[in-house]
């Protein structure tokens, strides 16, 4: 339980793909304009990443090394489809939102990065929970960084939550009359405010090493 829960760890905060090895930043940039389209691009990519390390690390022995970079993408990619068709068929209004950055899953970096470094080494159940956990780290880090430019650029929350919940209202915040701020949710905002998570995440880390251990702040007490 211990190393599940170090791969969590891991996934959700030290190695967090967004904040920390800034991999694909390109659907995170783009579909974050609001909260309820980054997090339904996170979650597709999560159940990718979580079929696709199970499984890889289940016929990792039987793939030659040699040929195993197409093989993992022929496995991504099929995984990928089954989304797009899914989201095609249930969730049409919402899949005409995302559009092609649901295909591009398949070249999506991180997923192919967690297959090539961790899952192609590893048993299936650590490889799903570590493909599950770097997808979880990657709807943290689109959650507030689309419900921060949401919120900047109009004002309200949950804008589109009527194309997964029909008959559902986006969260007025802010006052009726608030006029938005229109560069929240163009391209220089998305970088703005993703440089401002990635520098939070690394003050914290900062503030949490310059912390004395545990040990030596009760020693004193017992003193």
């Amino acid at each position: 339980m211990s190393a599940f829960g170090e791969i969590a760890r891991n996934g959700i905060w030290k190695q967090n793909t967004s904040l920390v090895q800034l991999l694909g930043l390109c659907p995170l940039l783009a579909v974050s304009t609001s909260f309820v389209n980054g997090v339904s691009l996170a979650i597709a990519t999560i159940f990718v990443m979580a079929l696709a390390s199970g499984v890889v690390a289940s016929v990792r022995n039987l793939i030659p090394h040699e040929i195993r970079i197409p093989i993992f993408i022929l496995i991504i990619a099929s995984l990928v489809t089954m989304v797009d068709l899914a989201m095609n068929a249930w969730l049409h209004e919402l899949y005409l939102v995302l559009g092609i950055f649901i295909p591009l899953i398949v070249v999506n970096c991180i997923v192919l990065a967690r297959v090539e470094a961790f899952a192609a080494k590893n048993a299936p159940l650590a490889a799903a929970w570590d493909g599950a956990m770097m997808g979880v780290g990657m709807v943290v880090a689109i959650a507030v960084l689309g419900a921060v430019r949401e919120l900047v650029g109009t004002g309200a929350l949950f804008g589109g939550i009527d194309m997964i919940i029909p008959g559902s209202h986006p969260l007025q915040v802010l006052p009726q009359d608030y006029p938005g701020f229109l560069v929240a949710i163009l391209p220089p905002g998305a970088f703005i405010v993703l440089g401002l998570l990635i520098a939070s995440r690394n003050w914290l880390d900062a503030r949490s090493l310059a912390r004395p251990p545990r040990q030596a702040r009760m020693a004193p007490a017992q003193a």
